[in-house]
């Protein structure tokens, strides 16, 4: 962050910014395997939307300033709902349609005080893993226990393995919705997380006043706990935006709609990421995966076709030829958790092979370039291994 950009806007570095592409590619790979479609919306709204959706009588404080555009006051958006529920409003739907899960990563702003700022834990500006599913009520139950196995899925496959639910139930005033909506809503919930054998507790009345929700948080490496997701029922917008499908009986019906953020933000999940690995990721997340290293001058000639070898296989790699000893720089790869040293010497590329160092294991072998790669890739199996589970 800097000040001239502004107080919580965060500004990625290329290293940051490839562990993000990495998180986005896979994101958006297992959301189209998973039954999802990808939207995109802009980043401001006019007004008329803002006061559809109630955001200006009840979220207005929490907005950044309006701008003013032909006339009109526009918005910087604080959320992208609205915009997906425009999207389903473009067409007639029937129940065959139903269910849409539809997801987004989009960039929300919201308005926190100074003192609350805190790193990318806390921020003004940020990309939610957002996604809204809009279904009959009769699809609730499943739809639930689809997008909590989803959840917990993904979550594991980053390396987060104990989760604990909160469901958060129906506040004692002011809320919207009849008492069977809130009724059904709180039981699809509390059977989703037994089905999955989540743990969970339950917080009374803590829900919005739109609709009950689950919170998923998880504890880090160091024990401490983090709210990332987010399942959340909303009574408020389909009435609000009079959303309608057709049912069976040719008649209109109202339909139920989900709010889900998965890892929450890409900021603040990153930070939780950085604090949960110490930095040290595990080599699919890794920003450099391998860094090639030169005892002398002799092998920058092997050490430029072997990193381009590399990256043609998709391997993250840099190479380090600066006019120092190889100690030093295996030091400062060990500072900055890269996951494997290459060092190449005369020997080296005299039999074309190379000498690996494993960050994890501290071991150190003398492997064929193939292998190398090989290993690497095996990585990926992994990871989707876990997936699978």
């Amino acid at each position: 962050t800097s000040d001239e950009v502004g107080p919580g806007l965060i500004s990625w570095h290329p290293k940051g910014a490839r562990i993000r592409y990495v998180i986005e590619n896979f994101w958006k790979k297992e959301h189209y395997k998973n039954g999802y479609e990808l939207v995109n919306t802009p980043h401001i709204g006019r007004a008329l939307l803002w006061q559809t959706s109630g955001h200006l009588d009840f979220y207005a404080e929490n907005m950044y300033s309006p701008m003013e555009i032909d006339k009109s006051d526009y918005y910087a958006k604080p959320m992208n709902c609205p915009f997906h529920i425009m999207i389903y409003k473009t067409a007639k739907h029937s129940y065959r349609d139903l269910p849409l899960r539809w997801a987004e990563l989009g960039t929300v702003y919201r308005y926190e005080k100074s003192g609350v700022l805190h790193g990318l834990l806390r921020v003004r500006g940020f990309t939610q893993d957002d996604a809204h599913i809009i279904c009959a009520q009769e699809q609730i139950d499943d739809e639930i226990v689809e997008v909590l196995r989803f959840s917990l899925k993904l979550l594991r496959a980053f390396g987060f393995e104990d989760i604990k639910a909160y469901i958060a139930t129906k506040p004692a005033k002011d809320c919207v919705g009849d008492e069977a909506s809130w009724d059904k809503a709180t039981k699809a919930l509390k059977k989703a997380v037994d089905k999955e054998h989540v743990d969970y507790s339950v917080d009374e009345g803590g829900g919005s006043f739109y609709g009950p929700k689950i919170d998923l948080k998880v504890k880090d490496a160091l024990g401490r706990e983090w709210q990332l997701t987010t399942i959340q029922f909303d009574f408020n917008l389909s009435e609000r935006f009079n959303m309608t499908y057709t049912d069976s009986e040719g008649k209109d019906k109202r339909p139920f709609m989900v709010h889900r953020a998965l890892l929450g933000s890409l900021e603040r999940f990153f930070g939780v990421l950085i604090e949960h690995y110490a930095g040290a990721f595990p080599v699919w997340l890794a920003p450099v995966q391998a860094r090639l290293l030169s005892v002398t001058d002799r092998s920058d000639d092997f050490i430029n076709v072997l990193e381009k070898k590399l990256k043609d296989n998709d391997i993250r790699v840099e190479s380090d030829i600066r006019n120092e000893s190889v100690g030093k720089k295996i030091r400062e790869g060990r500072l900055q958790r890269i996951p494997y040293l290459v060092v190449i010497g005369d020997a080296e590329v005299q039999n074309n092979n190379i000498t690996v160092r494993n960050r994890d294991t501290q071991e150190q072998k003398t492997l064929t370039v193939e292998d190398f790669i090989s290993i690497l890739k095996k990585e990926d199996e992994i990871r989707s291994l876990k997936l699978s589970i």
